[in-house]
Parts: structure tokens; C-alpha cells; sequence
């Protein structure tokens, strides 16, 4: 397997990428995945026609900072002409690749005609891609689309070859139907038919939680590169193992007090970087805090007090508290082998 893919002039290591993942993949979130070994992480979805018309928030969602790179800036939108003018708008905070949401199954962007609902007007998708194109100059386009809108119109395939044709130099492949949201399981047949019916790179994305089913992902898609999403809700560490995995390396999993430690350094960074006040910005870093904790004795009783977090000190005692219960838990294990 080559170690590296080439996205336009970007080259990025063949290991697993961070999903752009509005809501949750924000600028503390992509600097803890590259952290641990993410190749390639992209923004929140930017409403092409919200940069147009001068958007207050374009610049925090638009700003590339060195320790995200190589980074994308994803935008959606509907109409030719305003993706064209938000491409050009973007290219002022020097973005690595210009990506473009046509995979988003929510109503409120599926609604406007962008995000998946562009998987049911191909010629309009292929308009969009070549206008953004065009607009980019050096910088590569690329298209996140889903297998296609219901079970019955899969057309990842002819999407793909559109968006091909008009100038896009990757695809990212989520093997999902928009009507399957993210229920069910993703497709990767979906993902294989794309990468064998183009000439660019082919990004597979859905239902990679581990290193196992990353593996699984390239091994049964030939796609170049693996998009993680879901599976790095408070775990970040997972780059780390598709990395180790990839280079055929004996992965140790942190412990219950290496995760608490990072779970701290995250909400941390989600404060100092927030222009909220604390409590707001906790307010926003209570999922990631409750994330950190899953699967673990008696994580239910504390992620429900994850939601009550207020302060940053509330946090550090709950993650003592956490480890604590964690370490009892497993002495009292030992004793009744013993």
C-alpha cells in the first residue's frame, strides 16, 4: 500500500482522515485529531450564500490554523454562481482544498437544494463543481456525496463521474442513502463501484470505529483514503491506532486516566479559544466530556452529569472522580480472582 495519496498538489498520508462534522469536528476538535495522527481534517459546513453576504461567523469557520493543515474548508450551497464568489471569498484564508457538501441529509440544508438533496440533479451538482473549480485556480475541489437520495436511486456512480468530468479532483463516498440518515449500515459496494469508475482519488467514509473496520474499509473498497467520522466522538486516539495498525504496529489503548487527561486538555482548549464566556463554552464541550467516557463501568451515571458540567474545575473533579470509580472497579476485580 502506498503510504501517501496526491489530492491536487496536497499529499496526504494514506492513513485515515477527519470527517468534516458540523456541530462537533470544530478547531479544538481537529487540533486533538491531528494530535493523535489524523491526516487531513476539513470545517464545518460554510453556507456559500451566508459567506456572500458577510456572514459573521465565515471567519472563525473559514480560519486555517498550522496545526490543522493539511486542512479543507467545506462549503455547500445550491446555486452556480454564489459557490463561485464563496470559493473566491475562501481563498483569502489560504485553505489546502476547497470542499464541497453534496452528502448533508439534514432538512434545513437539504431543503435549500444543497447537500444531499443535490444527489437528485446530477447536472446541477456538475454545474456547482465547475464553477468552484474555476473560481479555485491552483487550489483542488473536492465533493462529498452519499451512495445516493432512497435504496431505489442509488447514484454514487454517475454522481461521481459527473463531478469527475467537472473538474474535481477527489470524492469522498458516504454509503449511505440520505433517507438512511445514519441508521443501518454503510455500503461499501457503493464505495467500490466509485473507485472503480473513476480516475480521481476515492475517499471512503461510514461505520469506521477501530482500526478493524478501517482495514476493512480500503481492503474491500480500494478506496485511497479513509474518512473517520462518529467513531472519533471522545476518541481521537483511533488515528492513532489505524496508524499503528497501517504500519503493522502493536497499539496500546490509553488508560481511564490517559483519556480523563486528554478529555481535560480538549475542554481546555474549547475555553481558551472560545470568545464566550466559560459557562457557554462548557456548555458546548458537555458532549465531548460525556463522549470520553463511554463504554466504561457506570459511564451512564456520568455522562448524565457531564450535561449538569458548569465550570472547568467541575470538570477535573469529575474526572477524578471518574478514574477513581474506574480503579475500584478493577481492584475489586482482581479480588474476587484472587
Amino acid at each position: 500500500m502506498n503510504n501517501n495519496i496526491t489530492i491536487g498538489g496536497v499529499v496526504l498520508k494514506k492513513t485515515a482522515a477527519l470527517a468534516p462534522m458540523a456541530g462537533v469536528a470544530d478547531r479544538s476538535y481537529r487540533l486533538m485529531c491531528r494530535k493523535y495522527g489524523a491526516a487531513y481534517t476539513v470545517s464545518e459546513m460554510v453556507s456559500a450564500k451566508g459567506i456572500c453576504y458577510s456572514d459573521k461567523k465565515t471567519a472563525e469557520l473559514c480560519t486555517v490554523t498550522e496545526g490543522e493543515r493539511p486542512m479543507g474548508v467545506q462549503l455547500f450551497g445550491s446555486e452556480p454562481d454564489f459557490m463561485a464568489e464563496a470559493v473566491k471569498i475562501v481563498l483569502d484564508y489560504d485553505p489546502d482544498i476547497i470542499d464541497i457538501n453534496m452528502g448533508c441529509p439534514v432538512p434545513k440544508v437539504v431543503n435549500t437544494g444543497a447537500g444531499s438533496s443535490l444527489m437528485r440533479d446530477v447536472p446541477l451538482a456538475a454545474e456547482i463543481t465547475e464553477a468552484a473549480v474555476k473560481a479555485a485556480g491552483n487550489v483542488p475541489v473536492t465533493v462529498k456525496i452519499r451512495s445516493g437520495w432512497t435504496a431505489d436511486s442509488v447514484n454514487a456512480v454517475e454522481m461521481a463521474r459527473a463531478l469527475e468530468s467537472s473538474g474535481a479532483a477527489a470524492v469522498v463516498v458516504h454509503g449511505r442513502t440520505r433517507d438512511q440518515f445514519y441508521s443501518g449500515s454503510a455500503d461499501l459496494g457503493v464505495i467500490r463501484a466509485v473507485k472503480n469508475a473513476v480516475n480521481i482519488p476515492v475517499i471512503g467514509n461510514g461505520d469506521v470505529t477501530d482500526s478493524e473496520s478501517c482495514l476493512k474499509m480500503y481492503r474491500e473498497t480500494g478506496c485511497d483514503l479513509v474518512m473517520v467520522g462518529r467513531g472519533s466522538y471522545g476518541n481521537p486516539f483511533i488515528f492513532e491506532e489505524i496508524e499503528a495498525a497501517l504500519a503493522g504496529r502493536e497499539y496500546t489503548p490509553p488508560s481511564v486516566e490517559e483519556r480523563m487527561r486528554v478529555m481535560l486538555e480538549h475542554i481546555r482548549m474549547m475555553t481558551d479559544s472560545s470568545a464566550k464566556p466559560e459557562e457557554l463554552a462548557i456548555h458546548e464541550a458537555r458532549k465531548h466530556a460525556a463522549w470520553y467516557m463511554n463504554g466504561y463501568y457506570g459511564s451512564a451515571k456520568f455522562r448524565g452529569r457531564c450535561y449538569q458540567l458548569s465550570s472547568y474545575s467541575e470538570a477535573e473533579e469529575l474526572a477524578e472522580e471518574f478514574i477513581e470509580l474506574q480503579n475500584s472497579r478493577m481492584h475489586k476485580k482482581i479480588g474476587e480472582t484472587s
